[in-house]
């Protein structure tokens, strides 16, 4: 690539850089302008921040946080901006860009060569989906190259009349729909194109609690009136709130992943691309990640009534109450998918995260559960990390070469 000038800056310069505004990280002697970068940031934005104006090589490599892949580092490479003063003046430094990979100290090597000697290791890549890490779901499509090379959906155009018009066969759409996009800046693709369609088409995680708190509220107040005791509201709230975890279970399972079954025609496949598909094709768009409210009420009014047949025998408050359980967990369940694909987690929730983060990156035919890896122990649909892949596959090479 063309030579460019590019600025240095002093330690006291870079302290100052870190707020939503404008946040500096450094890797070495580089200085990286990562501010637009901050809502696609898979561990949320926050921790980017704790790290504004420093530098960021101990936790990329950080196992407990999460080893970030070559990906990540090739990615940080788009928004180098200078360099770190040595000596505390502000000057101006000419530098030719590079393609760089990353030895296992987290430092650059060029990739014809290296400047250390160390060995480099290959990547590998699913097959399924493309792609070889987590951190490659943040890695901004080339929009113009994508469609010119795959011929599926240009993502600056409506997508919803492009999957209906396009005459995709099966086949040809599951494939590329399971293979993720990303809109640089955590910018949302256009989905109708409408102006007042569109909005209905994006839904920000905060309004889920907003919305349906207050009904699992007035259910269970309602509830109580008939059921009366408080032990046994509380016995039959956590019953459909465990009823809805199988239901998830199912829903992803067998709805949202019914591909094999999916009928070959562009209403089949719009519908599949409208209720999940765009989902895994565009994972990290914070905007479609919780259900939209139209989309749930569509799908939960057959389950209340369902829910209103199959136990009226015990009568209506009872299955109020059953049913006020199972929408306080699809709360949950929602709150819980955001989180897992925006924010940085507690420890005990981190490896829930990287469990369904590898059902994107890795194979989207296992690991179901969401909120818990229960029902995909019990149905035998669990995900085996890559890295335990790897270790089995090397038990067995060893194995056959003892034989």
């Amino acid at each position: 690539m063309p030579s460019a000038l590019l600025p240095t800056f002093t330690l006291s310069q870079l302290s100052t850089h870190n707020n939503r505004k404008s946040c500096y990280v450094t890797l070495g002697e580089k200085v990286f302008d990562v501010t637009t970068f901050l809502s696609d940031h898979p561990g949320g934005e926050d921790l980017v921040l704790q790290y504004g104006g420093m530098d960021i090589d101990h936790i990329l490599q950080d196992q407990i946080s999460h080893q970030h892949s070559e990906s990540a580092y090739e990615m940080l490479e788009e928004y180098l901006i200078g360099y770190v003063s040595k000596d505390g003046s502000t000057t101006t430094s000419k530098t030719t860009t590079t393609a760089t990979t990353h030895t296992q100290n987290g430092y650059p090597k060029e990739k014809n060569g290296g400047n250390n000697g160390a060995t480099q290791t290959q990547t590998q890549v699913y097959e399924k989906t493309g792609l070889a890490s987590e951190d490659d779901l943040s890695v901004p499509t080339d929009l113009s190259r994508d469609f010119k090379t795959h011929k599926f959906i240009d993502l600056s155009r409506p997508m919803f009349m492009q999957v209906w018009n396009g005459g995709f066969s099966k086949e040809f759409y599951l494939d590329q729909v399971h293979r993720p996009r990303h809109m640089k800046g955590g910018a949302s693709a256009p989905l109708f194109g409408n102006p007042l369609l569109e909005p209905f088409s994006k839904t920000p995680w905060w309004m889920i609690p907003i919305l349906w708190l207050p009904c699992v509220g007035l259910a269970l107040y309602k509830a109580h009136e008939g059921v009366q005791s408080v032990p046994k509201v509380f016995g039959l709230f956590s019953c459909g709130v465990a009823a809805w975890t199988l239901l998830e279970y199912f829903m992803h399972r067998c709805l949202f992943h019914l591909d094999d079954y999916l009928p070959d025609n562009r209403v089949s496949l719009t519908a599949h691309f409208l209720l999940h598909g765009i989902h895994h094709y565009l994972p990290m768009d914070k905007y479609r990640l919780v259900m939209p409210p139209a989309l749930f009420l569509a799908l939960a009014a057959p389950v209340y009534n369902l829910t209103h047949l199959a136990f009226r025998q015990y009568g209506w408050h009872v299955c109020t109450n059953l049913f006020a359980g199972g929408l306080f967990g699809y709360i949950c369940y929602d709150l819980t998918h955001y989180f897992l694909h925006h924010k940085n987690l507690p420890a005990w929730w981190r490896d829930l995260k990287k469990y369904h983060l590898q059902h994107h990156f890795m194979d989207y035919q296992v690991g179901f559960g969401v909120t818990s890896r229960f029902w995909d122990r019990v149905f035998g649909t669990v995900l085996v990390y890559k890295e335990d892949r790897e270790r089995i596959e090397r038990e067995r090479v060893e194995a056959e070469k003892r034989m």
